[in-house]
């Protein structure tokens, strides 16, 4: 296969010169690198002048990290406690686990009747939907109904593999193309009594295109926000551009393995090492594969960049499952998207639109 994307390979030369631009970097700016970004030491000396603002909150079972580089501290502060009530809301319409929530109630109604649902439910099916279609069914918010199943979440890890049979019965019910969404009469409606939505793999990108437009309305330009594998940055941090890292999908937690200066755009990283546990020499996680209703192989992490954070949280989940040929022919394709996968046999692809951009720091770590 033909690809226009780099398969990285890390020569000794090559990672002493990146480690100087590093270190240099470093030294210049005082840069703190966290899991997924990097954000410039706050201005301490009581200055009237920009500096960083940050605050977190606690939303739709992630933490939500909010930083805006300004002058006008209180004025941020304020947004950014707008913003924390409106994932609040958001996570009230849009929570299976919200008793009355909007996706609630539509999975109550499988197979019965269409339900009245609000714009913001509509939204996130139609971009949903538009990413199965690229995928080819990868990426499918009908794959709720194997919730439970499998047993990844700290509450509930046991270790244990689920029934094969109970898991090709709960399989059947995961099709996207039975979920209808109908603007005119503002319903939605899964034709199947027996299926589930779950809008985990695309809801939290919804929520950061929402903060980042309220932020804006506010008259914020200089911000980052992140959302557990999303992240929006835009404007600049004073100087210099943000700076986001790729998490090592092997390493001890917080260590990058690649890093980019942006804005103006948003990164989302779908990853097999957050929710995930290893039996018999096998890494079974969180991220299912529609047609076998098991954990997607070929992948350790697939990051997406692009301009919306809907799509790019979706499209990192259909590619991930896709597997890093498919998943980079399909990046390529599709119009503003870039990408780096990292396979599961510790190979790193990068999309051609960030050939020179995107700065390797190491080799990921190889493991299990």
């Amino acid at each position: 296969m033909n690809l226009k994307c780099a398969r990285v390979i890390c020569s000794a030369a090559k990672m002493i010169d990146v480690w100087r631009n590093i270190v240099r970097f470093i030294g210049a700016t005082c840069l703190l690198v966290t899991v997924v970004s990097a954000v410039g030491c706050s201005n301490t000396s009581g200055s009237s002048g920009p500096q960083l603002v940050e605050r977190s909150h606690a939303s739709m079972g992630s933490e939500l990290r909010l930083t805006a580089w300004t002058a006008d501290q209180a004025g941020a502060a304020a947004a950014f406690e707008a913003i924390f009530r409106e994932f609040d809301r958001l996570e009230g319409l849009l929570s299976t686990w919200r008793d009355g929530s909007d996706i609630q109630r539509l999975n109550a109604a499988a197979g019965k009747h269409p339900v009245p649902v609000g714009t913001e439910l509509r939204e996130i099916l139609r971009t949903a939907r538009q990413v199965s279609d690229w995928t080819g069914g990868k990426f499918d918010v009908t794959f709720g109904v194997m919730s439970g199943i499998w047993k990844f979440d700290y509450q509930n890890q046991d270790g244990t593999i689920p029934d094969h049979n109970e898991v090709v019965r709960r399989r059947s019910f995961i099709d996207y193309r039975e979920l209808e969404v109908d603007e005119r009469a503002g319903t939605a409606f899964l034709r199947r009594e027996g299926m589930v939505a779950n809008l985990g793999g695309i809801g939290k990108g919804y929520a950061v295109d929402h903060a980042r437009v309220m932020l804006r309305e506010r008259g914020v330009r200089d911000f980052m926000i992140q959302f557990g594998g999303d992240m929006y940055a835009a404007g600049r941090r004073g100087d210099r551009p943000w700076r986001l890292g790729i998490q090592d999908p092997r390493g001890p937690a917080n260590r990058i393995f690649a890093a980019m200066d942006v804005s103006d755009s948003t990164f989302s990283t779908s990853g097999d090492y957050e929710r995930f546990f290893v039996k018999d020499g096998r890494r079974y996680h969180h991220i299912l594969d529609p047609a076998t209703g098991e954990p997607a192989v070929g992948c350790r992490s697939v990051t997406i960049m692009t301009s919306s954070a809907t799509v790019a949280d979706g499209l990192s989940t259909g590619v991930f499952i896709l597997g890093p040929e498919a998943g980079m022919t399909l990046i390529e394709r599709l119009p503003g998207v870039e990408g780096v996968i990292v396979g599961a046999n510790n190979e790193v692809l990068v999309s051609s639109g960030l050939q020179g951009h995107l700065m390797l720091l190491a080799s990921p770590t190889d493991a299990p």
